[in-house]
């Protein structure tokens, strides 16, 4: 018979004990360890306390590795009552030896103040190195596996301990979804949507980040996909332009916001030549009428193209080829506005300064009618020319407004999504070229209820999350290919 060993966190004897108590029912438990932060934590019957300075952190994932005596370690990551199903861990157990796997996760349910709902998680890939990755909060180790991760375990992490973990754990084996309801996890309200979405680029939790990059670029070092700061140089005659710079918005009934858009982009100020190209997708809310009140701008180039099947990406590629198209081409999102009237001038500065091939700039968030809300400055200063394009496969996002060099988005085109066509553009050009940034404020990104991401279901994050993963897959697995080559 296999044996589990259980590694729960343990706040006081109150908050443990049904979850003690479920697990001790079980014959194939023979161990259960409490994770107390308190150096006098008080004993609970059948279990022993271990002594951490931090739930997340590598001392933690050590100590834990070095206590785990069973075939399998069930590491809990929350302080809420955890209810294994019916048989769940003999499942568990069966799976995890069929796969070989060196993890195992499960989709579970969670009760909040009464109310229980779905929880699934999505399958791991060889991308999916965001430090937010969901696994749910109960993970199955194959404890061979965990010990010889935990053996690699070189830095010493506050928060970032379980994150380097479980990529090594992924160098030992398979990291395994189960896509089956395994656990009830009776859980604390989670944080709202705009703190959650925005949470990993506050800068209160900057230095929780500089140890996330630490360990994901240690991890790309060991299987084959860090990329060095060396870059390409670009020669920005290709081509022969009519236009130097075209800001491009892609709309589809947006008649609350369109106008603020377009009024901010024909407010800019520059020396040089610029024009706006506008492609309704499809509206019926006015939209359309709304944005023919500036017909009479000869820079307003209006496209109502005759396909029905473009996202945002498709809308992309049909300005970024379009024969008015300029040099560069710069984005801007039909609810969002240009900061001030030197916004483009910025961003296609910085490409002749920083000789790039992408330009990111910084925003602020704000509430329709452009007031500052939390976070507020989103200046994304974990990208470094030294290990941006390695940092980026690990953060969610690049930041906004976001500009290109047209012949080469002509040569790679945008994906035909709605969903993360801009970061695997991001991604894409690193591979081979700087990635320019301006940090002065140029863009208010506008918080309200149609934005295409907010309050989104469990299952629409699921699916935007799993291709985000996936882009990741295949990037790295350029990167890998880029490297054996050279």
């Amino acid at each position: 018979m296999k044996t589990i060993n259980c590694f729960i966190p343990y706040a006081d004897a109150q908050q443990v004990q049904a979850t003690v108590d479920g697990l001790r029912q079980n014959a194939l438990v023979t161990k259960i360890f409490l994770l107390a932060t308190d150096a006098n934590a008080a004993a609970v019957e059948g279990c022993e306390v271990i002594n951490i300075d931090a739930l997340n952190s590598s001392a933690t994932m050590k100590k834990i590795a070095v206590a785990a005596e069973g075939d399998y370690t069930l590491f809990y990551t929350k302080y809420n009552n955890l209810v294994m199903g019916y048989l769940a861990l003999e499942r568990m157990v069966r799976l995890a030896t069929d796969s070989k796997a060196a993890m195992v996760y499960a989709d579970s349910y969670q009760v909040v103040e009464g109310k229980k709902s779905n929880a699934p998680v999505i399958d791991y890939q060889f991308g999916s190195l965001r430090d937010d990755f969901s696994f749910g909060s109960v993970l199955f180790f194959n404890t061979a596996a965990l010990k010889a991760a935990a053996a690699e375990i070189d830095a010493e992490y506050t928060a970032a301990g379980l994150y380097d973990l479980r990529l090594k754990v992924s160098r030992q084996g398979d990291l395994v979804h189960i896509n089956e309801y395994l656990y009830t996890e009776v859980a604390l309200p989670v944080a709202t949507e705009g703190e959650s979405h925005f949470s990993y680029v506050d800068p209160k939790n900057r230095g929780v980040q500089i140890e996330m990059e630490q360990a994901c670029t240690d991890h790309l070092k060991k299987i084959g996909g860090y990329l060095e700061p060396k870059f390409e140089e670009i020669n920005f005659n290709q081509g022969d332009f009519e236009y130097e710079a075209s800001v491009i918005i892609p709309v589809r009934n947006r008649v609350r916001t369109v106008r603020d858009a377009i009024k901010s982009v024909l407010s800019q100020k520059t020396d040089f030549k610029f024009n706006l190209i506008v492609i309704d997708n499809g509206s019926t809310d006015g939209t359309t009428e709304a944005i023919d009140e500036f017909k009479d701008d000869e820079r307003l180039i209006h496209i109502i193209p005759e396909r029905d099947d473009l996202g945002i990406g498709g809308c992309w590629n049909v300005g970024v080829n379009h024969p008015k198209c300029g040099k560069f081409a710069v984005q801007l999102d039909s609810d969002d506005v240009y900061s001030d009237e030197n916004t483009l001038a910025k961003m296609v500065g910085a490409f002749y300064e920083q000789n790039c091939s992408m330009v990111v700039g910084t925003y602020m968030l704000t509430d329709i009618n452009m007031q500052m809300i939390p976070p507020g400055v989103i200046d994304h200063k974990e990208w470094t020319p030294e290990n941006g394009r390695n940092n980026a496969l690990r953060i969610n996002g690049l930041g906004a407004p976001r500009a290109f060099y047209t012949p080469m988005l002509r040569e790679i085109n945008v994906p035909n999504t709605s969903y993360g066509e801009d970061y695997a553009l991001g991604l894409a050009f690193s591979r081979h070229y700087q990635i320019g940034r301006v940090y002065d404020v140029v863009y208010y990104c506008r918080r309200w209820e149609d934005n295409s991401d907010h309050a989104l279901d469990i299952n629409k994050t699921n699916a935007n999350n799993l291709y985000k993963d996936r882009i990741r897959t295949w990037e790295l697995q350029a990167r890998v290919e880029l490297n054996k080559n050279k």
